[in-house]
């Protein structure tokens, strides 16, 4: 479970906060979805859940452990766990999608494996299992820089699966995607979610998509959280609340 208590994010020379005295808990197998305008607070929420952004103040809590007063070398192992898959991808364009998978494993190796590309063959079959999984097997030796924008998201899942993760995090995973490829990739993102048994919690600007695919539906106005509920409930109303 994730228990997020009275937290509270300011950024420096900022008069408002950017997440205001939020508390929530998320249960497994919970796929949520998370919208709001730009500057809402959708991006601090999913960042401050593995470390990317610090609180000011409050409690986040993962399965018992406090996140917030971990030391980074305990927040890098602790992000093994707990995944994010980025909007522009984050992948190194020179190097094949297979290469870029086998990079997810690097967390849990020794540093001077990583920096001579030394692989086991159980790791090698893992890379190409989770390629299978994200239907990118017969791209697998192709450079990254090669690919559209809906197979460099599939790498991007493919890397985040090779850590083995118990919650999927998604910062705008389909904002720089058409429509038909975002609903693919949200697609995908169920499966997995389902399969895995995992905590998934996406930030989305398509309402539908959240409305299609979220058991949970959460919104930001202005670092508050105005909404938190099933998608049956966006009612027409509580749009205009949550995008004014």
């Amino acid at each position: 479970m994730l228990t997020v208590s009275n937290l509270v994010v300011q950024y420096p020379k900022s008069k408002e906060s950017a997440i205001n005295h939020l508390s929530l808990s998320i249960n497994k197998g919970e796929f949520v979805c998370v919208l709001g305008k730009s500057g809402a607070g959708k991006s601090t929420f999913i960042r401050s859940l593995n470390g990317l952004q610090r609180p000011t103040s409050g409690s986040i809590r993962w399965e018992g452990i406090e996140l917030t007063s971990l030391r980074e070398a305990k927040l890098r192992q602790l992000r093994s766990e707990i995944v994010m898959i980025f909007q522009h991808f984050n992948l190194i364009p020179r190097m094949s999608v297979f290469q870029n998978t086998l990079t997810g494993s690097f967390g849990k190796r020794a540093p001077y494996k990583n920096i001579f590309g030394l692989f086991s063959a159980e790791e090698k079959e893992k890379a190409y299992n989770v390629l299978k999984q994200v239907e990118l097997s017969a791209h697998a030796h192709k450079r990254v820089e090669a690919l559209s924008g809906g197979q460099k998201q599939r790498v991007g899942i493919a890397r985040a699966l090779m850590q083995e993760p118990r919650m999927l995090l998604g910062d705008e995973p389909v904002a720089s995607l058409d429509p038909s490829t975002s609903r693919k990739i949200f697609e995908l993102l169920k499966k997995i979610h389902i399969e895995r048994e995992l905590v998934t919690i996406v930030n989305v600007h398509d309402v539908q998509l959240a409305k299609e695919f979220a058991t949970r539906i959460i919104a930001f106005r202005d670092g508050h959280l105005v909404f938190d509920d099933s998608p049956k409930q966006l009612t027409d109303e509580m749009f205009t609340n949550i995008y004014g």
